[in-house]
């Protein structure tokens, strides 16, 4: 995710994002209400396979160049973790909300009901899918605690623990089931100032070479919370946590961003919100309609989703990410 910023609630630290234009939009979602649990027993015929699913997850990782929760931290302050499920915040369409921070009116109800501006072919013999990320490192907790030692720093390039292995997860999901995914890593923010100019040349020369790629999705996570507690936006699906997703897309009504698609945009993302709470209900957080463009107008499949924040642990967002490669199946088909 951008760069964070400390909000006026002490409770909830806030994403920010600095533009390459020099435009600046930030978002607060301090709405959390309890974890729910789905009650659709329909949902649950397949909770033996997800259980399956579990022991994939829970992998050996080399922690050795990355923090461990259970290693010795004497001497060092240890603070709180916080699990939260965020929602209920902005303008409600169907089954879900959108955080509208744009000034303009839309149509989200009529914008959902469209049809997508592109089509995706299964067994294609080219990528269809490209998954990439522009801040590689961001990284997640290393397990399923209520705790952190200050010692914890929340970016890595161990690719066990940083969002590449939620991209992976949906690369192969996807790839599972027919839907040809090039999840590009290379890694964009060994220097966090230019992430978004450099990792947008990737986006372009994968495009240029794959000239099939209709969907373009940067994986990043968030952070929320203070220095002192850290917010995990959770929900349950079959018994198991996810870490919930938040959705950006951005607009260009007075046409400064170059960014002439963004109804097409905001089109996808609605669709994978409704798809994502009738699937999963709990995994979004309010989807979130800002002044920003990021890479989103290379093409009409183009989106940035938030998967957990830094507290959430990597076992719970990878969960999410085989979760949301099915949500983005079931749009797509």
């Amino acid at each position: 995710m951008p760069q964070c910023f400390t909000s006026d609630d002490s409770a909830v630290l806030a994403a920010a994002f600095t533009l390459t234009d020099g435009d600046y939009s930030g978002y607060e979602d301090t709405s959390a209400d309890n974890i729910t649990e789905s009650t659709d027993e329909t949902k649950k015929d397949t909770s033996e396979q997800q259980n399956q699913e579990t022991e994939k997850v829970k992998k050996q990782r080399d922690k050795s160049d990355y923090y461990d929760s259970f290693s010795e931290h004497s001497g060092e302050s240890k603070y709180s973790i916080a699990q939260q499920n965020i929602s209920g915040n902005g303008t409600e369409v169907e089954n879900f909300f959108v955080n509208n921070k744009t000034g303009i009116n839309v149509d989200f109800g009529s914008l959902l009901k469209s049809k997508l501006t592109f089509d995706i072919k299964k067994d294609a013999d080219t990528p269809q899918v490209l998954i990439y990320h522009t801040h590689t490192s961001e990284a997640y907790m290393d397990e399923d605690v209520d705790f952190f030692y200050e010692s914890f720093y929340s970016r890595t390039q161990n690719n066990d623990f940083n969002v590449v292995a939620v991209g992976e997860v949906i690369a192969d999901t996807l790839e599972s089931k027919g839907i040809k995914t090039l999840h590009d890593k290379t890694v964009h923010d060994s220097t966090y100032n230019g992430a978004y100019d450099r990792s947008v040349q990737t986006v372009l020369s994968d495009m240029d070479e794959y000239e099939d790629i209709k969907v373009v999705i940067d994986i990043h996570r968030d952070a929320l919370g203070t220095e002192e507690q850290k917010i995990k936006p959770v929900f349950e699906y079959n018994g198991r946590k996810g870490a919930q997703i938040m959705i950006l897309a951005g607009c260009d009504p007075y046409g400064e961003r170059g960014f002439d698609n963004w109804k097409n945009n905001l089109n996808f993302a609605l669709k994978i919100q409704n798809t994502a709470e009738q699937l999963y209900p709990g995994m979004t957080r309010p989807l979130s309609f800002g002044n920003f463009a990021y890479n989103e107008y290379v093409c009409d499949g183009s989106l940035l989703i938030e998967v957990g924040t830094e507290a959430n642990s990597i076992d719970e967002a990878e969960y999410t990410a085989e979760l949301l490669a099915n949500v983005l199946y079931k749009v797509l088909t």
